[in-house]
């Protein structure tokens, strides 16, 4: 079943399923003129796995943001602090081989290479909003399948009250990690009941093909109710824990970025206010678009919150 649409959502926004896949020849096409001489291989092996991946619920019927925009502006602090270098300099991360670390509260812990991962998980696209903490945004279509379902199948013990992410360890290659923006290796965490809840995507692909390296190859996490750092990329290890994990951001500056990040306009930056926010790609001249809370995923996810002090709890 589909999302409903938000009143809120201009009609200019919202594009018919049918258009978005004739679009997708274009988006490739020109993916290859102006990235392929970067890359040091041919995808094109790889990408047949994600062709004609079947559209998964709670996916929304919405007008994607140009390829050329996602993969050109990416927050990738492993790499740089400049939005676009991080399209050259990924480059160099080898991703293949890839392996997961499976541990703590879990009944069968373990390292488990990514093939086989995604041969228990069979791949749906979701095209979500996304929405960065910085007031800008982006609908982007995302392959990948359930966190949930793939915690399930390692058995989450009863003591297992939150999940931790963890990013690749790297500075040779990620070259921001010698530096000290923030503290290495990048770590996320959600509730357990968020990691299970099916909205939740542990995205490998967008744009029928593997997830560019820039935006978090091969493994990254996609929360699309809540702000864009939260979605960790890299990842190589998630943990089960009884107790709430340090995160990134939250020990960088906990003034300003808190453990559960949801969109919410009515809760500023402490530098700059969330009510509304710039759509990636869009024109100087385009008013902002009005925030929606929970990036327009409430009507799913504000039970989840249900009691809370959502002022407090930012």
């Amino acid at each position: 079943m589909l999302i409903k649409e938000s009143p809120n959502i201009a009609s200019s926004e919202i594009t018919d399923q049918s258009v978005f896949k004739a679009r997708r020849q274009i988006i490739k096409a020109a993916m290859g003129i102006s990235v392929a001489s970067m890359l040091p291989n041919s995808v094109s092996a790889t990408d047949k796995r994600y062709q004609n991946i079947p559209v998964g619920p709670y996916s929304q019927d919405l007008q994607v943001t140009d390829f050329e925009d996602v993969s050109h502006y990416t927050n990738y602090y492993e790499f740089t602090t400049n939005k676009t270098d991080a399209t050259v300099l990924a480059q160099g991360l080898q991703t293949s081989p890839w392996q997961v670390k499976i541990d703590g509260e879990v009944d069968k812990p373990g390292i488990y290479n990514l093939e086989d991962i995604l041969k228990d998980n069979p791949l749906q696209q979701r095209i979500y909003r996304f929405r960065c903490v910085e007031a800008w945004s982006m609908v982007v279509p995302w392959i990948g399948f359930p966190l949930g379902e793939l915690l399930k199948k390692f058995q989450p013990t009863s003591r297992a009250k939150f999940v931790e992410f963890t990013t690749l360890y790297n500075p040779r290659v990620m070259i921001g990690q010698g530096g000290d923006s923030l503290p290495w290796p990048y770590r996320e965490g959600l509730r357990i009941d968020e990691a299970m809840h099916p909205l939740t995507l542990l995205a490998t692909g967008m744009y029928d093909q593997e997830l560019p390296k820039q935006n978090g190859a091969p493994l990254r996490l996609v929360v699309p109710w809540k702000y864009g750092f939260k979605s960790i990329k890299a990842i190589v290890r998630i943990r089960l824990l009884e107790s709430m994990p340090a995160t990134a951001w939250n020990q960088r500056a906990p003034g300003e970025y808190g453990f559960y990040a949801n969109v919410n306009p009515e809760v500023p930056h402490p530098r700059w206010s969330q009510a509304r926010e710039r759509m990636l790609g869009a024109s100087i001249f385009t008013p902002k678009r009005r925030t929606e809370k929970f990036n327009g995923y409430g009507e799913q996810v504000a039970a989840l919150y249900r009691g809370m002090d959502l002022k407090k709890f930012f």
